[in-house]
């Protein structure tokens, strides 16, 4: 093998094994330890750079690159179940549960400005990094049986049905970028300048409102994902119009 596969065949191990967390070493640092020129291990960390394993950037050095979490679209989705299907450990730690009065909260639920409300706040982990600030509201008269709930590592949503008959079937949610304040920032473990995704969800269980959720969003660990075909087209989608010729595809031999 040449010498910048050698090195590269290493640098894999050794990132498998988790050696570089969080700081990949510099060209020379490299060159140093596999008595190699630069440029064989620039070749070797190019390789990396190519695969999605490592992101390098001028005057920022090179960083291993975080997994990301993929959520799809245009469904109703649980982040944790999410989480745990593509290989992450999932967790949670339980900020607050506890009965709450909160107006704003009550108006979007429908609730009267009074009615005791449930209010989970969870930050949520991935292989033990944060990604997800959550605070969710709902009626205390539907969700107190929640305040017995351990919500370390369990789904709100399964907790929901399970102790409360209560079955989340329709709803909204809502993105948009935010900058995390000082508390958020602290949690997430992002910087000042760091942008993330606010949320804001509102879910339903035969057209009553049971959940109010907002929060915040790593956009570094979790990205949301899209996906349309010829049979799930939007009807606002621009209308097919006749005479109009297509280019057809044709298979090219590689």
């Amino acid at each position: 093998m040449p010498l910048w596969a050698q090195v590269l065949d290493d640098l894999r191990r050794r990132l498998a094994e988790g050696e570089f967390a969080p700081r990949f070493p510099g060209d020379n640092e490299l060159a140093a330890h596999y008595a190699v020129s630069r440029h064989t291990v620039r070749e070797a960390v190019r390789h990396l750079h190519s695969e999605g394993v490592v992101e390098r950037g001028r005057g920022r050095g090179t960083f291993v690159r975080q997994p990301v979490i993929e959520q799809p679209l245009g469904t109703l989705y649980s982040l944790f179940r999410s989480v745990e299907e593509q290989g992450f450990v999932q967790r949670s730690i339980v900020r607050h549960l506890e009965e709450r009065r909160d107006e704003q909260a009550a108006n979007v639920l429908g609730c009267d400005p009074d009615d005791p409300l449930i209010y989970l706040e969870r930050l949520r982990l991935a292989d033990e990094q944060p990604i997800v600030l959550d605070c969710s509201w709902m009626p205390a008269r539907l969700a107190r049986p929640l305040l017995q709930v351990d919500f370390g590592h369990t789904a709100l949503y399964r907790e929901l049905q399970e102790r409360c008959r209560v079955r989340i079937d329709s709803g909204w949610e809502r993105f948009h970028p935010v900058l995390p304040n000082a508390e958020q920032r602290q949690l997430l473990g992002v910087g000042a300048r760091t942008p993330a995704l606010g949320i804001e969800r509102l879910a339903y269980s035969s057209s009553v409102p049971v959940e109010w959720r907002h929060g915040v969003v790593r956009t570094d660990r979790f990205s949301f994902v899209t996906r349309w075909s010829a049979t799930r087209v939007d009807a606002a989608f621009e209308p097919y119009q006749s005479g109009i010729a297509f280019p057809v595809a044709t298979e090219v031999p590689l």
